[in-house]
């Protein structure tokens, strides 16, 4: 059996994955129980909540290319990530790097930053509680999203 920090880091992966892959609806059901809470910098609502305002915000904000995807790579590390296995609770913080390539584009990592992230265990499955995003460098976010990111 997978201990309980092993299973929230890989729900962290699975974010980048399903992101990477433009699966916005699966991403957003990461976040049934949950909620996203974006730097104040960013020009989209603070706080959404649920499954399907989670969606609506992936959907007003990431650019998808004719392939389905994003045509991104979100890198997680420095993953430090505290389980309190008693209350069914656990924090996290951890680093991001995206990056981004075109054929007009060269592979560039376009915004860095950090997630502060909590989690809770249901029926014995942990879930995102929370996940704020905060923004550390903007490289060209022009090629990704639906807004323009300024610090």
């Amino acid at each position: 059996m997978i201990d309980s920090a092993r299973q929230i880091e890989n729900l962290m992966y699975t974010y980048a994955e399903r992101i990477d892959a433009g699966n916005l609806e699966e991403v957003a059901e990461l976040f049934t129980h949950g909620r996203i809470v974006a730097s104040p910098e960013a020009p989209v609502e603070t706080a959404v909540t649920g499954r399907d305002e989670v969606l609506g915000m992936y959907q007003g904000s990431t650019r998808l290319y004719p392939c389905g995807t994003p045509r991104t790579k979100h890198v997680t590390t420095n993953a430090i990530i505290d389980v309190d296995d008693d209350t069914g609770t656990a924090s996290a913080r951890s680093y991001y790097t995206v990056f981004q390539q075109l054929d007009d584009f060269p592979l560039q990592p376009i915004i860095t930053g950090r997630y502060h992230d909590t989690f809770h265990r249901i029926d014995g499955v942990w879930w995102f509680d929370q996940r704020t995003m905060l923004v550390d460098q903007l490289g060209d976010l022009s090629r990704h999203l639906l807004f323009e990111l300024k610090l």
